[in-house]
């Protein structure tokens, strides 16, 4: 599985990108299929709370799965992102054992 960061318009934390890459690897636990995982972070609006986004897209054979949360962090984002990938993960597995 490879995990590729990219922010745009600053630059990430050492910290933060390996916070990023043991919170995205448990998506592996969910899906064994999973090719590659994109991160991207932005800041929307420096000036107003709540201007952190994340946004994650998971490459499956076949199809892809996305997600995007705008939060206060972007760890935060990244918590969301991820729980809400492991839903579509595992709805996605459970169709594929239906065939």
């Amino acid at each position: 599985m490879e995990i590729k960061i990219h922010a745009i318009h600053f630059e990430t934390s050492e910290k933060l990108e390996k916070f990023i890459e043991k919170k995205v690897s448990k998506l592996g636990k969910f899906n064994d299929e999973i090719g590659r995982i994109e991160v991207s972070l932005k800041v929307v609006k420096p000036e107003t709370a709540m201007n952190k986004e994340a946004a994650l897209k998971v490459v499956l054979p076949g199809t892809e799965l996305f997600a995007q949360e705008v939060c206060n962090t972007f760890e935060e984002a990244i918590d969301k992102t991820v729980e809400s990938l492991v839903r579509q993960a595992s709805k996605y597995k459970e169709k594929q054992k239906n065939r």
